[in-house]
Order: structure tokens, then C-alpha cells, then sequence
């Protein structure tokens, strides 16, 4: 066996997130995972909620008077735009494997119509939530 085979070399590196330079398509595709996490989180709101209705309206009352809180408004409006944005992000994503706007440019406007689409639709459904008395 010769010295050159026995050489070890280091292993290759992939590039990391201190190499690319940001851009928007990449922090989108980060929120649109941060939002599908904030989506679980969401369901297991909704599955408290369902157990407290069942356990009758003591449960049911505190449970409401916690969401009903800043803190817990706060958490709704996050769900909210969380629901929003993975909304737009996943139409996006299906525009994408029809194999359109994959250019830099057409990819770029998509993620800005996501965010606007998110944030707008956000502050409509807490406008009409005040408008009405919900909150």
C-alpha cells in the first residue's frame, strides 16, 4: 500500500449560514418552518381547550380568562399569522412544483406577497375581532 492511500483527508464542509448572504427567499423558507412548529404548539392550545369545554365551566372559565390575557392574546395573534403565512408559504411551495417563478426575481416577489398576504390578513381578522367585540 503506498503513502498516498493511506493519507486520510478531512472530510468536505458544507457551506454555512455565516457563507450565503441573506436573502429573502431564505427567510421565508426559515419562517415557514418556525410557523409550522408554532402550528403544533397551536394544536395543542386547541386540544386544551377541547379537554377544558369537556371538564365542565370551571376549567372552561380559566381557560378562557388565560387566553383572554395579554400574554395569551399575544400567543393567538402569533397563531394567527402563523396560520397565514404557512398558508401563503405552502401555496407558493405548490406554485413551485408546477415549475413556475423559480427565477431569482419571481421568487423573490413571491416571499414579499407571502409576508404582505400573511401580515394583511392577520391584521383584518384582529380588526373584525375588535370591530365585533371579540376581544
Amino acid at each position: 500500500m503506498s503513502d498516498a492511500t493511506r493519507t486520510i483527508r478531512e472530510r468536505p464542509t458544507a457551506p454555512h449560514l455565516q457563507v450565503w448572504r441573506w436573502h429573502i427567499t431564505m427567510a421565508t423558507s426559515i419562517l415557514h418552518r418556525m410557523t409550522g412548529v408554532a402550528l403544533y404548539v397551536g394544536a395543542l392550545i386547541l386540544a386544551g381547550w377541547a379537554m377544558c369545554l369537556a371538564a365542565g365551566p370551571g376549567a372552561y372559565g380559566t381557560f378562557m380568562d388565560l387566553m383572554g390575557s395579554p400574554l395569551g392574546k399575544l400567543v393567538l395573534f402569533g397563531l394567527s399569522f402563523s396560520v397565514f403565512f404557512h398558508l401563503a408559504k405552502g401555496v407558493q411551495h405548490l406554485v413551485w412544483d408546477m415549475g413556475v417563478a423559480l427565477r431569482v426575481p419571481a421568487a423573490n416577489a413571491g416571499a414579499v406577497a407571502t409576508i404582505a398576504f400573511a401580515v394583511v390578513a392577520t391584521a383584518v381578522v384582529w380588526i373584525i375581532a375588535a370591530m365585533t367585540g371579540a376581544l
